[in-house]
């Protein structure tokens, strides 16, 4: 880092105008409400939730406890990179290794499933279907019904080629993974003995098990080229009591993401026992997939006739990358900047060289597009924020 970032400090005014432009934006009706945080060098220097909860609910609080979606890959990609920093797995562990069934009972079927890596899975380079088909959504929540589907697919192209986003596959395989190396009974278990309990996340859980009142998922779009309002509403039901998804199922607030956040950036300063080494974070934070874009966002891209940007996928973590591209990290993040998001509501990331943290839940699921372009808007405000100590 430079002395100026060193000693830079965020401005008073910049805050003001994040925080009118997320009232003016839910006033507009783009969303229902959020819940930001904002850390540089560790110490807050924004935290405030806006708006309500759904129409016609109780406003937002800062503390409310949201299902997040996609951002719940973070946790369980935390927790394989842990096992590659103990030596239980690798990156080129693979899969079939773990779990010897993954490869099927029809050997003909069964080409190529054996060369899928830890790697493959962190990337989204498996070669894999996106959804355990045709599993109905009843079920979804049942690690082993959902393994036992993924054991049954093909794979459906040459592992460590192609970018292809998973929604559930590698994750979902991620977590089994993850559960069978601690010799857990449930995944959920893991989580709260590695994560949950050392991170203090007092917040997290997997699934709903105690049936708090979280944030509704409501779908604030029409309808769009691959995602339905049903699809993201039916999640209400999904991802509550005691199911386990490694993929989607996390239900949290955004305070607990920002520890989470923070424990990531500290572990990149190299401080004593951190969440993750490093090194390992080292290697997770660098570009793995060249050029390729991420098929899923590309279509989003294609829809609106924007310049269609690599994947600048890591090893478990997108990255902010190059360019001005629409990138819901922003253009001001520095190109290793590494975080996670889901689906039109939830953002983190962190930006190791200006020692940056942003973690952003939001009620009202927005269409993908104005969802890059609003935490565009609200990660480049975030990082401009930033100013010299005078």
């Amino acid at each position: 880092m430079s002395d100026t970032q060193e000693t830079s400090v965020f401005s008073s005014k910049q805050a003001a105008r994040i925080a009118e432009t997320i009232e003016a934006e839910i006033a507009g009706g783009a969303y229902f409400g959020a819940a930001l945080s904002i850390r540089l060098r560790g110490e807050s220097v924004f935290e405030t939730a806006f708006g309500s909860r759904a129409p016609g609910q109780a406003a937002l609080e800062f503390d409310d406890v949201f299902r997040v979606l996609s951002l719940t890959k973070l946790f369980t990609n935390v927790l394989v990179l842990q096992c590659i920093g103990r030596g239980t797995l690798s990156f080129n562990t693979p899969v079939v290794e773990i779990i010897p069934e993954f490869l099927g009972e029809d050997r003909f079927r069964a080409a190529k499933k054996d060369l899928v890596t830890i790697a493959h899975l962190l990337n989204h380079t498996a070669g894999l279907p996106v959804t355990p088909t045709p599993l109905p959504y009843e079920r979804l929540g049942s690690l082993p019904d959902v393994i036992g589907a993924i054991c049954g697919m093909d794979v459906v192209s040459t592992p460590g080629e192609d970018l292809i986003y998973s929604p559930a596959v590698n994750h979902a395989l991620l977590g089994e993974i993850v559960r069978r190396v601690h010799g857990a009974s449930r995944f959920g278990d893991v989580l709260t003995r590695e994560l949950i309990e050392p991170l203090r996340l007092t917040s997290t859980q997997l699934g709903n098990p105690g049936g708090r009142d979280v944030v509704p998922l409501i779908a604030n779009f029409g309808s769009v080229a691959w995602l339905k309002a049903d699809d993201i509403e039916i999640l209400n039901e999904v991802v509550d009591g005691d199911n386990e998804l490694p993929w989607v199922g996390i239900t949290t607030s955004v305070a607990d993401v920002m520890k989470l956040a923070e424990g990531l950036r500290r572990a990149g300063l190299g401080e004593a026992d951190p969440i993750i080494p490093s090194a390992v974070l080292d290697k997770a934070t660098r570009n793995t997939t060249g050029d390729q874009p991420n098929d899923l966002l590309r279509r989003v891209a294609e829809g609106r006739g924007w310049e269609i940007r690599p994947g600048y996928l890591g090893l478990g973590f997108p990255l902010a990358g190059e360019g001005t591209a629409p990138n819901m990290f922003g253009t001001l993040t520095s190109p290793r900047t590494y975080g996670a998001f889901g689906a039109g509501s939830s953002l983190v990331w962190v930006d190791p060289e200006r020692q940056l943290s942003f973690a952003c839940l939001t009620s009202g699921v927005m269409a993908e597009d104005a969802n890059i372009l609003r935490f565009q808007r609200l990660s480049d405000m975030a990082v401009a924020g930033l100013e010299g100590s005078r």
